[in-house]
């Protein structure tokens, strides 16, 4: 028996795996968010519920690169997987709230997982 998680797959939902390769790589070869983390079972250490989506449903992860913040935005809650939603920079220098159009765009796709988990029902 082996100590290693099981991996949950991964549905990239949308244009999210193209946004999500546009987020640089560090000097490690890494994005720093890749949600296949959270597909094993471990919460990446930045990690927080996105707020307006009534608790720990909906998640991100956000990481500063050389002076940008990057957010990577997924959701446990259908059918054992991990679908990632959203991938973004973030360009507002005052604030820290999602700006509206991502955030309508995360609730549109939010759906599109909802939908997509269905019609993998058994």
């Amino acid at each position: 028996m082996s100590d290693e998680p099981t991996l949950k797959p991964v549905i990239w939902v949308g244009t999210s795996r193209r946004d999500f390769a546009k987020v640089p790589r560090t000097r490690t070869g890494s994005r720093g968010l890749y949600p296949v983390r959270c597909s094993a079972r471990r919460k990446h250490r930045d990690t927080k519920a996105l707020s307006g989506f009534g608790g720990a449903g909906v998640l991100e992860v956000v990481r500063d690169y050389r002076g940008d913040t990057f957010r990577a935005v997924y959701t446990l809650k259908y059918a054992e997987r991990v679908f990632v939603l959203h991938a973004l920079q973030k360009k507002s220098k005052t604030g820290r709230e999602t700006p509206h159009r991502d955030m309508e765009l995360i609730k549109q796709r939010l759906r599109e997982a909802e939908r997509i988990a269905r019609e993998m029902e058994p």
